[in-house]
């Protein structure tokens, strides 16, 4: 027998309505002015108004911004920069990007989240940066992160890639880091088809920045007079992208809250079921589930469960020091060995509906 078309999927593509997205996407395709212009400084405003950060700098990647931010942060090549396997894999293939080392942290077991005990035992004299990511939507333990991050005189680097809207302890994800990057990839909270925004606590540095963004190059100056000091990279967004983005900035609220809704259900509904837990997010900690995050002794047994109901679940992402060009950093890392064991995401993203999430829990409670 088999099992039904999946008719839920894990990830989904957000996209704003037609009647407002495709009047604006005409009118900048043809107005002469497709790169860097007025639509993308307009996106930053209101991206850093909408998720309250103090600047927004929006680039071509997540990746782009991470890339900028190491490079900001002091990190050179030979350089130390404490990461997570348990992420996308460009969290890490950038700091070889520059030339660092990555020096894997092991993880909350809870959370899949960077474990500060773990970051502590790995900082050493050529450490420049800490760089946790926000797993799957869930907050990693910033205010011990910036403790150490500060006791040791190094940057701390929050990769939100996952985590568009979530919160700690009351302050939104991207202020508390040194630097914070966002993703806005096809199939992130928003998307804006590929792009990214950077984020930093000192405005001072946001020129800079947009040198590295551009080139080297600073933008409104006669290209015959500019002169480039800093090496730098095509990494700004362009106006079409940036219309895109403002069209989705429209209507995130609603969107994200979506994403939160299901996930606060699915925290209640599927506690106390047996060989099942919730992932737990720890004190202080207010996601916004990009996916949710199960802990099973069984996990493909939960991914065949869902199956026959048509609903997708996966554990999405390989840790990254499986991967050969990662070999020469490993370590052992038994809490994140134990928490990929039992892993299973399963959607909670604003297109499960009311119907979804009572077909989840009910396929997941009779096991």
């Amino acid at each position: 027998m088999t099992s039904p078309a999946i008719t839920v999927p894990l990830v989904k593509v957000a996209m704003p309505p037609r009647q407002l997205l495709m009047p604006a996407l005409e009118q900048v395709l043809y107005s002469g002015m497709v790169a860097e212009g007025e639509h993308v400084y307009e996106f930053e405003r209101q991206f850093a108004q909408t998720f309250k950060l103090p600047n927004a700098l929006a680039t071509s990647s997540g990746t782009a911004a991470l890339h900028i931010s190491l490079l900001m942060s002091g990190v050179r090549p030979g350089d130390e920069v404490i990461t997570t396997a348990m992420t996308a894999e460009p969290t890490n293939t950038t700091i070889l990007q520059v030339g660092a080392v990555p020096v894997f942290a092991d993880v909350d077991p809870l959370t899949g989240n960077m474990d500060p005990g773990s970051v502590k035992q790995c900082i050493g004299p050529r450490t420049r940066a800490i760089l946790p990511v926000h797993y799957a939507g869930y907050p990693a333990r910033l205010t011990e992160l910036r403790q150490l991050a500060d006791a040791h005189d190094i940057a701390l680097i929050e990769d939100c890639a996952h985590a568009l809207g979530a919160a700690f302890d009351g302050h939104p994800i991207g202020t508390v880091g040194d630097f914070a990057l966002y993703s806005l990839q096809a199939i992130k909270h928003m998307t804006t088809v590929d792009g990214g925004v950077l984020t930093m606590q000192d405005s001072t540095a946001l020129p800079l920045a947009r040198r590295l963004r551009w080139f080297g190059l600073a933008k409104g100056v006669p290209r015959t007079e500019v002169d480039i000091t800093t090496l730098g990279f095509k990494y700004n967004m362009h106006n079409v992208a940036a219309v895109l983005g403002l069209a989705q900035l429209a209507g995130i609220g609603a969107l994200v809250q979506r994403h939160i809704d299901n996930g606060r259900h699915f925290d209640q509904a599927l506690r106390g079921i047996p060989g099942l837990m919730p992932a737990d997010a720890g004190p202080g900690a207010e996601p916004s589930y990009w996916l949710y995050t199960l802990l099973a002794d069984d996990s493909s047994a939960v991914e065949r469960c869902l199956a026959d109901v048509g609903v997708a679940a996966s554990k999405l992402h390989r840790p990254n020091h499986l991967h050969s060009i990662f070999a020469p950093y490993r370590r052992p890392m038994p809490a994140l060995d134990m928490f990929y064991k039992r892993l299973v995401h399963i959607p909670c993203g604003w297109w499960v509906s009311d119907e979804d999430r009572e077909r989840i829990v009910t396929a997941l409670k009779k096991g």
